[in-house]
C-alpha cells in the first residue's frame, strides 16, 4: 500500500503533467519523490533505465515522460515520435517488472481513439477505427504503452494503469507556435496580438473542429487519486467531458487576455484542422469518485500568468 513514506519515481518530473504531480505530491506531504533529468538519466537507454530502477527500487512510477507537441511536429517528426515513445515507455514498463516494481501509472493521451469515433469516447472504443493521420505514429506509440501495460498485468499481475487524459494546459507547457499543442499555442498567439497591438487573430483550419482541454492540475489530481485506488480496469479516461470549437476557445482566451477591444477572426484554411470533435466520456472516472475542479476561465488567468513570467 502506498504511503506518505512510500518512494515514488516521476518519469518527467519537468514537463508539463510530471511536474504537476510533483507539486501534488510535495502538497500531499510524501517524503520521498525521486527524479532524474534528461542529463541525468537517458529514458532511451535501456540498461541506465534497469539500473536506476534496481537501485532506486521505488514502490510506485509515474510515466509522465513522453515526446510531445501539436499538429505540425507530430506530422512532420513522425519517426522521432514512435522510436522515442516507444523506448521511454518500453524501457519503463518492462524495467519495472524486471526489478520487481508492481505499480505504475502511464499517461497516454485521448488521440489513441479512432479519428471519427462515437462521442462522447469512451475506453472500450480504443482500436475500433482508423486513427486522425497527422498524429498517427504518437498514437500508436501510446497504444503500444496501453497494450504492455494491460499484458503485464494479465501475465504477470502486476498492477499498472492507465490514464488517458484529453488535451491539457497549465504551467509549464510548450507555448511554442508551431510545435506547441493548440492551446498553449493559442495563448501566445493572442498574447502577440495584443502587444504588437494587432486588429486580426488568424487561426488554423476553418475554427470549427471541436476539442475538450483540461487543466493540468486537475490531471495531477486524478493520478495520485488513482495511484491509491484499486481498480478493475487498466484504463482510465481523464477530462472533463466538455468540448468547445476552436473558435469558442480563441474568444474565451481573447475575454480574458484582451477584454478592452474587439479582435476579428480571420481563418488559414490551408492548414490542417486534425480530428473533427473530441471528447471524453469520463464516468468511469466519476465512477471511482474522481471528477475536474478547476473552472476554465480560472485555468486560462493561471496559465497565462504562467506564460507572462518565463516570457519576460
Amino acid at each position: 500500500m502506498i504511503n506518505k513514506q512510500s518512494r515514488i519515481y516521476i518519469a518527467g518530473h519537468n514537463g508539463l503533467v510530471g511536474s504537476a504531480i510533483l507539486r501534488r505530491l510535495k502538497k500531499e506531504g510524501y517524503k520521498d519523490v525521486i527524479f532524474r533529468t534528461r542529463q541525468q538519466l537517458d529514458l532511451k537507454d535501456q540498461k541506465k533505465v534497469f539500473n536506476f530502477l534496481k537501485k532506486q527500487k521505488p514502490e510506485f512510477i509515474f510515466i509522465a515522460a513522453a515526446k510531445v507537441g501539436g499538429i505540425y511536429s507530430n506530422n512532420k517528426y513522425k519517426a522521432e515520435f514512435i522510436f522515442d515513445n516507444i523506448s521511454i515507455q518500453s524501457n519503463l514498463i518492462n524495467g519495472a517488472y524486471q526489478n520487481g516494481i508492481k505499480n505504475l501509472i502511464f499517461l497516454g493521451s485521448s488521440c489513441v481513439y479512432p479519428r471519427n469515433c462515437k462521442q462522447p469516447i469512451k475506453e472500450s472504443y480504443l482500436l475500433s477505427g482508423e486513427l486522425e493521420k497527422t498524429n498517427d505514429a504518437y498514437a500508436i506509440a501510446k497504444i503500444a504503452g496501453i497494450k504492455m501495460c494491460e499484458s503485464y498485468n494479465l501475465q504477470y499481475n502486476t498492477n499498472y494503469k492507465c490514464l488517458m487524459p484529453t488535451n491539457t494546459f497549465g504551467p509549464n507547457d510548450n507555448y511554442d507556435l508551431l510545435n506547441g499543442h493548440f492551446f498553449p499555442s493559442l495563448i501566445k498567439k493572442i498574447h502577440q496580438v495584443k502587444i504588437n497591438n494587432k486588429k486580426e487573430l488568424i487561426l488554423w483550419g476553418n475554427g470549427k473542429a471541436k476539442r475538450e482541454v483540461v487543466y493540468v492540475d486537475d490531471i495531477a489530481d486524478a493520478c495520485v487519486h488513482f495511484m491509491k485506488k484499486k481498480i478493475k480496469e487498466t484504463v482510465v479516461n481523464i477530462g472533463t467531458g466538455k468540448d468547445h470549437t476552436i473558435k469558442e476557445y480563441a474568444n474565451k482566451i481573447l475575454s480574458k487576455i484582451i477584454s478592452d477591444k474587439k479582435i476579428r477572426i480571420k481563418y488559414d484554411k490551408k492548414k490542417p484542422n486534425g480530428t473533427p470533435r473530441k471528447v471524453l466520456d469520463i464516468s468511469l472516472a466519476r465512477e471511482y469518485g474522481w471528477y475536474p475542479k478547476t473552472k476554465l476561465t480560472d485555468a486560462i488567468l493561471k496559465t497565462y500568468d504562467h506564460f507572462l513570467k518565463i516570457e519576460k
